[in-house]
């Protein structure tokens, strides 16, 4: 085995000193010359590899089947790992265990040896910036023989994405997305959401309460009314009053009754409106988006018109603070 990994390395720096000559080789040879070093190469290698991005170049957002290997891996295989990262599991669960990074993992399917491995880069960058960004590149890698392609392409990577789906559909905790930069591109990063407030320790009118709660039920059942007269199935709350009222608080409280995710846009982050777009696109279809201060963001997606001009505006009235 180990001779065979020797021999894929000279054979890959022999590709590479060659390449560096390319300009002096005649183009009718060069093609030829490298047919039949491909050739050699898949001859000595029995092994392919397939990455899985977190964050893919071509898709905005983290990658869904990132997110479905992540689970099957972290459930079925993290006993067997050597090197693990601990987490706090949350509501006195103890503590949730994963691959650490450039850790290996082997396993049989179907009589067919498969390895995965998580993989960390930092790339470098020599720009300085005063906003948040994504350094790091996480990815796991595949690997298997070459004669086992067709069943990890085929019933192998459709068995890991369904179990790691399922896995994470049952496990599912309420997250807090926020939106940060990373390379020019907006994406969405999360935690765990684990706010205590609910409807019955909000402290608001009693038949208010009960009206909001009516309206939020009758919501989360009308996906099938709202299909039908083509209309997008979504509700909108307007939140004002200064700091403290219990804006962030009622937010919480819908959160924990509907168990739907938050995503908090900050407008102010958000370069043009193709990166809004993307963000939009990237929202679950059960979350709660809420965009704070929107009084403060209008100048973003237009110029504020004078309030000198209006007659339909009082400078009396309240300003609007969160908007969900």
């Amino acid at each position: 085995m180990k001779f065979l990994e020797s021999l894929v390395a000279q054979i890959g720096s022999l590709i590479l000193i060659i390449t560096a000559l390319e300009r002096f080789i005649p183009a009718q040879f060069w093609t030829t010359i490298e047919t039949y070093l491909r050739k050699l190469t898949f001859l000595f290698n029995p092994y392919i590899e397939i990455t899985f991005d977190e964050f893919p170049v071509d898709v905005y957002g983290r990658s869904k089947a990132y997110a479905c290997i992540e689970a099957y891996l972290g459930t079925n295989f993290s006993g067997k790992a050597t090197r693990l990262k601990a987490a706090l599991a949350g509501e006195g669960k103890g503590v949730a265990l994963s691959m650490n990074d450039y850790e290996e993992i082997t396993h049989a399917y179907k009589g067919v040896k498969v390895s995965w491995m998580r993989n960390t880069s930092y790339p470098r960058n020599n720009v300085i910036s005063f906003k948040e960004s994504i350094d790091e590149k996480r990815a796991y890698i595949l690997s298997f023989r070459q004669k086992d392609r067709d069943l990890v392409l085929g019933s192998y990577l459709s068995h890991v994405l369904a179990e790691g789906k399922a896995i994470s559909k049952r496990g599912r905790k309420q997250r807090l997305y926020t939106n940060v930069s990373s390379d020019g591109k907006m994406m969405w990063r999360c935690v765990g959401f684990e706010h205590p407030a609910t409807f019955d320790t909000l402290a608001m009118d009693p038949k208010k309460k009960e009206e909001i709660m009516d309206d939020l039920t009758e919501f989360t059942k009308a996906q099938d009314y709202y299909r039908k007269v083509g209309k997008p199935w979504k509700r909108g709350y307007l939140l004002y009053g200064p700091p403290g009222t219990g804006k962030s608080t009622m937010i919480a409280a819908i959160a924990n009754f509907l168990r739907y995710d938050i995503y908090d846009l900050e407008l102010t982050a958000v370069v043009d409106n193709t990166n809004l777009r993307k963000l939009l696109i990237e929202i679950s279809k059960r979350a709660i988006v809420v965009i704070e201060d929107t009084d403060c963001s209008l100048q973003i997606t237009g110029k504020r018109k004078d309030a000198n001009h209006s007659d339909h505006h009082n400078n009396d009235d309240p300003t609007p603070e969160d908007a969900i």
